[in-house]
């Protein structure tokens, strides 16, 4: 109901104070005028408008700034309301009205408060210090004074202060406040850690990577600091109705004044409309399901984005990097009969022992996996869309497609290999031996992520620059209803577009920089936490996790946020009819369409704060962090 809000915990503390002396001088007041306690009656009007003066002061303040800036809200009705009652000597419920919407709005800013404490622990939680290796010993600075490159040792049960890789230890780390995961990652040397999360067993070193600010921890503070500042289209719609209500509210109590001449049916007209519960419930319901998704391990760069994600039906992916690893692996080796698979992939390894190539390194990655550390071979001859001539120990080895080993000479069986991935074949001294197969695999949790998108509702579609074989097939294997291949990015751009202009509310996902032309033509543009850095300023949503079923959960937050904001629309808009008609024909006095005024306001409140609270699952994470794990001393 009221606009201002203490900005500081030193100026809450005094505001929460003077709301609790207005409120106790109103029930002091009335209780006092409802047991005739003051006599003759002149008396009673004096103490009863002074109380008035005191308690209802923050109404009567706020209704005259709005009236002076011509913008018609529920604080001017309520001072109408309550001026018309003092008028006709009805102080007690004058008193009664002023208290009940002292309590509304004491409510309403203890729920904005607990936002902003979620905020402020938000801030609080990582460390403003860091202990990093310098010039051989190891120095506390603060982070300010950190810069990337630096390593940053973190011990047992501290917190991680930056982003970065891990260069040497190993440990679990909880990371519930960033992917929302439930259980530690495991971290050795390579690994990804993020600021925030907290080291639980062995000593960590850590190469900086971002700082502050710019580290994942860093850009959910800002999402959800930017909730608050930034203005959804719902609100804004609040906002009009909120007004337009109080134009109806005094539109139809002058007509029942008109009509009845009865002043006490007029001034119950007035209270019992409002449009309170918006107004404040709007930007309450945001404020949580941003914060509720920046737990979950989703930044959310405004209430605009978390309202358009609430009405998208059309959900496009792209495919590398974002339903597959972003990284070929071997996935199957088929050797001929006679060969063993580790003698295939050590020779495999031997020729592709020079090669830069993705799918080489891949095999050299898997060889080394199996203990088959791969030896330089003393010759190799790399030959243009054909593949590796390699001579080791004597022996001549062929590793490439089909064209080179029938160049050689090198029969190879029709159904050799897989067609699930790029084929490698393998042949040495002119016999064939096998082919090893490598493929970008399909992220584990990709297909359940995409069947709930599916049972949403929603429309999926996988846009893929790869062939359309590999494209149909990873497409079918997920449950995709649209797929299309050969694209280049200003395809995907084109496509898009032509969607919305169709008049669909389209979703993007993707991580890399072909896809940031894609991602901001979406209503939506969403980018994997392990993309580029421009998919992710590009986007307007960032899963820091990488984790597709966050993607499900965010957005059933969305939803959720929406369907909650559209509840309070319509119960705010059924009650005031309601109320409106009963007080126009006498059944509701000024008390009553107080009490009815107030409670609707603190239920739709109440309702958007819902959102605010830490379900079970997502408490478990903290639980875990104050249950016995106290920060190492430095």
């Amino acid at each position: 109901m009221s606009s201002h809000h203490p900005d500081n915990v030193h100026e809450h503390e005094a505001f929460e104070r003077m709301a609790i002396l207005r409120i106790a001088v109103a029930v002091i007041a009335a209780a006092l005028v409802w047991l005739q306690v003051w006599e003759p009656f002149p008396r009673v009007s004096v103490i009863g408008a002074l109380a008035l003066a005191v308690a209802g002061w923050p109404i009567f303040r706020e209704a005259f700034d709005n009236l002076l800036a011509r913008r018609m809200t529920m604080e001017l009705s309520m001072t109408i309301a309550i001026v018309a009652a003092a008028a006709i000597s009805e102080w007690f419920t004058a008193l009664v009205v002023t208290l009940f919407v002292l309590l509304a709005e004491e409510l309403e800013h203890m729920t904005v408060a607990r936002g902003r404490l979620a905020i402020l622990d938000l801030v609080n939680f990582v460390p403003k210090e860091a202990r990093v290796r310098r010039n051989g010993e190891v120095v506390t600075l603060p982070l300010a004074e950190i810069v990337p490159g630096e390593v940053v040792v973190v011990s047992p049960g501290e917190k991680v202060p930056v982003d970065g890789a891990v260069v040497a230890g190993h440990s679990y780390v909880d990371q519930s406040r960033l992917t929302g995961e439930s259980m530690p990652a495991a971290k050795e040397v390579g690994s990804t850690v993020f600021a925030g999360s907290i080291n639980q067993f062995g000593l960590l070193e850590i190469a900086t990577r971002q700082v502050g600010a710019d580290t994942s921890y860093g850009r959910i503070i800002q999402a959800v600091e930017a909730a608050e500042h930034t203005r959804a289209p719902v609100q804004k719609l609040a906002d009009q109705l909120a007004g337009y209500l109080v134009y109806v509210a005094l539109g139809c109590a002058a007509l029942t004044f008109l009509i009845t001449r009865d002043i006490r049916d007029t001034i119950s007209v007035i209270i019992v409309a409002g449009a309170c519960g918006i107004a404040a419930g709007t930007p309450l319901a945001i404020l949580g399901g941003i914060g509720r998704a920046a737990r979950l391990g989703s930044i959310i760069k405004g209430g605009i984005h978390l309202e358009t994600l609430g009405r998208v039906d059309t959900i496009v992916f792209d495919k590398t990097g974002t339903l597959t690893i972003g990284e070929p692996v071997v996935t199957r080796l088929d050797a001929v009969e006679g060969v063993e698979e580790a003698e295939l992939l050590r020779l495999a390894a031997i020729a592709e022992f020079h090669s830069e190539h993705p799918l080489a390194r891949a095999v050299i990655r898997e060889a080394e996996a199996r203990g088959l550390a791969p030896t330089e071979p003393d010759e190799f001859r790399y030959t243009v869309a054909r593949g590796i001539t390699a001579n080791h120990a004597g022996r001549t080895i062929l590793v490439g497609n089909r064209k080179l080993l029938a160049e050689a000479g090198v029969s190879v069986p029709e159904d050799g290999g897989s067609q699930e991935g790029s084929e490698i074949l393998v042949a040495a001294d002119g016999c064939y031996l096998g082919a090893v197969t490598v493929a970008d695999p399909v992220r584990p949790e990709a297909v359940h992520a995409v069947a709930r998108l599916n049972d949403l509702g929603l429309k999926t579609v996988l846009l893929t620059g790869d062939i359309a074989r590999v494209g149909q097939k990873v497409g079918a294997r997920l449950g995709m209803a649209e797929v299309q291949s050969d694209l280049m990015p200003e395809d995907k751009h084109r496509i898009i577009r032509a969607m919305t202009a169709k008049k669909r509310i389209v979703a993007m996902i993707g991580d890399g920089v072909n896809d940031a032309p894609a991602l901001t033509a979406a209503s939506v543009g969403i980018a994997m936490g392990s993309g580029t850095d421009i998919a992710q300023e590009s986007a307007d949503i960032v899963l820091i996790g990488n984790d597709l079923q966050k993607l499900v959960e965010t957005m059933l937050i969305a939803r959720q946020t929406r369907r909650i904001i559209w509840q309070n629309f319509t119960g705010t808009l059924v009650i005031d009819a309601v109320g409106i008609g009963l007080a126009a024909f006498g059944m509701l006095n000024p008390l009553f369409a107080a009490a009815i005024h107030v409670g609707s306001e603190l239920a739709f409140i109440l309702n958007s704060a819902r959102l605010l609270a830490l379900r079970g699952d997502e408490a478990k994470p903290k639980a875990a962090e104050t249950a016995g794990m106290a920060p190492a001393s430095n």
